[in-house]
C-alpha cells in the first residue's frame, strides 16, 4: 500500500483562489497545524492497518511545500511503521528519501541503516532523483547538476553501507575526511527501488546496477502501457531478463460492495484528488535543465494527451473507463488490476488506497475490502515463472549481488 498523505480538507475554491497546488498555497490560508497533525496520524493508522490486513508492504515517499503529498521526511513516517509492525513481515518500502535533498547524502544512508536495523531486515529502500518541483524549486538544487550529483551521492550511499574501513570521500559535491557508518543495514545491501516517471537515464542506472524500477504516475496503466513498453524494450537491448519484478507500478484503486456503491464512495474523492491535488503549474513538472534530452521528447510527445486535463468534467466512470482509476466492486476491480499487472508486466504492484479527500473510515473500509476481496486473487501472479530479487530476503525475496 502506497500513501502520498494529502491535505485532505482544501477550500471548496482552491484550485481557483490559487496557481499551483505546489508551493503557491500559504500554509495558514488553507489549513491548520493541528488537522495536518490529525491526517499524519491517520496516515500512519491506516499504513499500520493495511500491514494487518495481510498487505506485503506498505510504502511512503517525499514530496515538499505542496497540498497532494506533505511527507516532508518520509523516514520519520518509516521509523514508527517499522518499530509498530515488528510483529508482522511487512516490508517497509521507503521511496524514498531523496539523496540529493540532503547534504551531506551520507545521512540518507545512516537512516536507511537505522531503518532496516529497526526492522529486522525489512527495509526497501528507495532512491529517486528527486522532482523537480521538490529538488530545484524547493531545496534550490541546479537542475543541471541534479543527475551527476545524484550518480555521486549513490556511490557514496553504496560504499558507505559495504566499506569495511573508514575512507575519506573528495567527489564534486560531497567532501568528507572521514566516513565511518554507524550503524551499517542488516541486508547488504537493502533492495533498491528506483521511481521515476519514464526518464531514459533513470532506465540506463537501473540497468546498470540491476535495480528494480518504479513507474509513478497518477494517469493508469493504459497512458502507463508507452512507458513500461519502452522500459521492457530498453531492458531487452541490455540483455537483462524480463523479470516482471525488475519493474513497479503506482495504480489508483478504489473498492466498494459494487460498481454502483464504488461511484456514489469515491467519485467526490477522485475529483478532489485531480482538480486540487494535481493542480500543477506546468513549469513545475520539469524546470529546464533537469530532464536529459531524449527523455524531455519522449515526455513531450506521451505528456502532450494529458496536458490539457481531459479529466476536466469526467464522472466517476470516466475516470475508471479511462484506466486511469480502477474501481468498482471486487470482481470488477480484480479482472480490470490482473488486466494492467499483466499488460504492463509488473511485479511489484503499489496501490494508492487513500485519495485525496477521502476520509480516515472511508479509506479503512477500501483497504478492507481490497485485501480481503482483491489481494488474495491478485497475489503471486508471476510466481510459477520468476523470483523476486529486489524484496528483503527474510520475506521470500531472492537476494542476488547486485554492483555497487
Amino acid at each position: 500500500m502506497f500513501h502520498l498523505c494529502p491535505y485532505r480538507e482544501l477550500p471548496a475554491d482552491f484550485e481557483k483562489r490559487y496557481p499551483s497546488s505546489v508551493v503557491d498555497p500559504p500554509f495558514l490560508e488553507v489549513a491548520t497545524p493541528e488537522q495536518a497533525g490529525r491526517f499524519y496520524n491517520e496516515t500512519l493508522d491506516e499504513l499500520i492497518h493495511a500491514a494487518r490486513m495481510g498487505f506485503d508492504g506498505i510504502c511512503v515517499n517525499e514530496h515538499h511545500q505542496n497540498v497532494y503529498g506533505y511527507m516532508a521526511s518520509p523516514n520519520l513516517m518509516a521509523s514508527v511503521l517499522a518499530r509498530a509492525t515488528q510483529d508482522l513481515e511487512t516490508a517497509i518500502v521507503v521511496l524514498g528519501a531523496t539523496l540529493v535533498n540532503s547534504s551531506p547524502p551520507i545521512r540518507i544512508a545512516e537512516e536507511y541503516a537505522m531503518l532496516d536495523c529497526i526492522s529486522g531486515g525489512r527495509l526497501v529502500a528507495g532512491l529517486p532523483l528527486g522532482s523537480s518541483a521538490d529538488s530545484n524549486l524547493c531545496y534550490g538544487l541546479t537542475p543541471i547538476e541534479q543527475r551527476e550529483a545524484f550518480r555521486e551521492a549513490h556511490d557514496l550511499l553504496r560504499k558507505a553501507w559495504s566499506s569495511r574501513e573508514g575512507f575519506a570521500w573528495n567527489g564534486k559535491y560531497t567532501q568528507l575526511p572521514l566516513v565511518n557508518l554507524w550503524p551499517r543495514p542488516i541486508q547488504q545491501p537493502p533492495p533498491i527501488w528506483v521511481p521515476g516517471a519514464g526518464s531514459q537515464s533513470t532506465w540506463d542506472f537501473v540497468a546498470r546496477h540491476d535495480y528494480s524500477y518504479s513507474y509513478l504516475s497518477y494517469f493508469g496503466h493504459q497512458f502507463g502501457k508507452s512507458v513500461m513498453d519502452g522500459f521492457w524494450e530498453f531492458m531487452e537491448q541490455r540483455g537483462l531478463e524480463p523479470n516482471p519484478y525488475r519493474a513497479g507500478f503506482l495504480q489508483l484503486v478504489v473498492v466498494s460492495e459494487t460498481d454502483a456503491q464504488a461511484e456514489k464512495d469515491y467519485e467526490q474523492h477522485l475529483r478532489y484528488f485531480y482538480d486540487k491535488c494535481l493542480h500543477f503549474a506546468p513549469h513545475w513538472y520539469a524546470m529546464p535543465g533537469y530532464m536529459d534530452y531524449p527523455s524531455l521528447v519522449r515526455a513531450v510527445r506521451s505528456q502532450g494527451a494529458i496536458g490539457d486535463k481531459p479529466w476536466r468534467d469526467w464522472k466517476f466512470r470516466d475516470f475508471v473507463d479511462n484506466r486511469f482509476v480502477i474501481g468498482g466492486g471486487p470482481e470488477s476491480v480484480r479482472q480490470q488490476l490482473e488486466e494492467a499487472v499483466k499488460s504492463l508486466r509488473v511485479g511489484n504492484l503499489m496501490v494508492l488506497l487513500q485519495i485525496g479527500s477521502m476520509p480516515h473510515e472511508l479509506t479503512l473500509k477500501n483497504i478492507n475490502l481490497f485485501a480481503q476481496e482483491v489481494l488474495p486473487h491478485v497475489r503471486g501472479l508471476w510466481d510459477d515463472q520468476w523470483e523476486n530479487h529486489w524484496w528483503p530476503e527474510r520475506l521470500g525475496g531472492k537476494r542476488k549481488e547486485v554492483t555497487p
